[in-house]
């Protein structure tokens, strides 16, 4: 059996998480240098895997100097982060592990997949609800034919009024300009469903959304810029009160080493370390005052190779979780991700099946519902020379995903229905 060695860049939540899961199969993968500018972080990895000194940076460029020193370098930098050092380990012969999005413009992300195809390496993009029993399941019932074939296709990303507020008002995807749009931040997993399940092209595209709710206009009066100001009249209700989502509640420990980053000297960091992040970065503002332009809902409507209609909604004002619904000719599939099981009706008989799915966990710090460790298992069939599996999202079908969504923001900017094989053309990608 072959061990694949990997470096990787980038030592954040998802860095942590994939060589994490890497080290339950040492026969399979080993990690051998680490390229991450915050000192706690990267020397977390260095213990974990047993890492030299001199196989330690403090930066991408630094480790992608020197010569090609493994099979496989997995990127988990800042979005807007990935484009550089990608090409770079792609030029240098590597095969990639991607987080996604692949990048934030869609001519940087179409760079990287013909880089790749002209390269000849392997570049798998992180596309975690791939690999989740949840999405194989409802993958696999299409694919046996009870559905009969698709006509129609639903999908909902409840993104959920607390995460929105942390990650996409206060944290590190505040900022289309920094960053990405909503549909590639958050949403391409969603985008990338849809194609991988109806598994025909995409042809027509329109989108609608806004940022309506998180903005200075709905910010009660007398509402400081800060929530540890003090003097706000409904800091006692309000569920965004940063006091209470990063200080009091300890348990959050994504939330608290997130608004703490830069700050902490260790990963998980001290209530004085939380006040003084609270006090001086933005996950400290009101988010009726906070530094955002991204989308609070955004409708996606699409017209598939055949006919095959699909719309995909995202929106931050629920719990959180996703939901799908599937029409075919034969049967209607619905089902919640967050559900044991998947109901199917069929029309022959007139009967509802109620299919039982394992359910492992809810959200990203529980490893999206088991697809973070699926993905690395599936990696390991990938970079073999006899790959027949069904879920690998390549680089040339992700970033085909990608250019989609590229292709709704235009429309819900312009007002237009953009014409997807057009889209492509003007990046030198063809829409089969």
């Amino acid at each position: 059996m072959k061990t694949y060695s990997a470096i990787l860049i980038g030592a954040g939540l998802r860095g942590q998480i994939y060589t994490g899961e890497m080290l339950k199969t040492p026969d399979k993968f080993k990690v051998v240098a680490v390229a991450e500018p915050i000192e706690g972080r990267r020397k977390a990895i260095q213990e974990r895997h047993g890492i030299p000194d001199e196989m330690c940076f403090d930066s991408w460029e630094e480790a992608l100097a020197k010569p090609k020193m493994a099979d496989l370098a997995i990127i988990c930098t800042m979005d807007d982060m990935h484009y550089a050092p990608a090409m770079k380990a792609i030029a240098l012969g590597y095969d990639l592990l991607l987080e996604k999005p692949v990048a934030p413009t869609a001519e940087e992300c179409a760079d990287i997949a013909l880089a790749a195809k002209k390269q000849g390496v392997k570049v798998l993009v992180c596309h975690v609800l791939r690999y989740t029993p949840f999405f194989k399941r409802v993958k696999d019932i299409v694919m046996s034919g009870m559905l009969g074939e698709i006509v129609s296709m639903l999908q909902v990303e409840a993104v959920g009024n607390l995460h929105q507020s942390h990650s996409y008002v206060r944290g590190n995807w505040h900022s289309e300009a920094k960053t990405s749009p909503m549909l590639l931040a958050k949403c391409c997993h969603d985008l990338d469903i849809l194609q991988w399940i109806i598994d025909k092209p995409c042809k027509k595209i329109q989108s609608f959304g806004q940022l309506t709710y998180f903005t200075p206009v709905n910010a009660p009066q007398g509402a400081p810029k800060r929530c540890m100001d003090g003097g706000c009249p409904i800091e006692d209700t309000c569920p965004y009160n940063c006091r209470k989502l990063y200080y009091d509640d300890k348990a959050n420990d994504w939330f608290r080493a997130a608004c703490t980053r830069g700050i902490a000297k260790e990963e998980l960091p001290t209530d004085d370390e939380v006040l003084t992040a609270l006090k001086t970065t933005d996950y400290g503002l009101c988010v009726f005052h906070a530094n955002n332009d991204v989308v609070d809902h955004q409708t996606v409507n699409m017209e598939f190779d055949g006919g095959i209609n699909a719309t995909l909604t995202m929106n931050a004002f629920n719990k959180g979780g996703r939901f799908i619904r599937i029409f075919g000719t034969k049967g209607e599939l619905t089902a919640y991700m967050e559900s044991t099981k998947i109901d199917v009706y069929t029309f022959d008989d007139g009967v509802h099946r109620e299919l039982p799915i394992e359910l492992i966990g809810e959200g990203i710090v529980s490893g999206h519902g088991g697809g973070d460790a699926g993905l690395v298992g599936e990696l390991y069939e990938f970079l073999g020379d006899d790959y027949h599996g069904y879920c690998a999202a390549d680089i040339n079908i992700s970033v085909k995903n990608h250019l989609i969504g590229f292709a709704a923001e235009r429309s819900r900017r312009n007002d237009t229905v953009e014409s997807i094989d057009a889209y492509f053309g003007e990046y030198g990608l063809e829409n089969t």
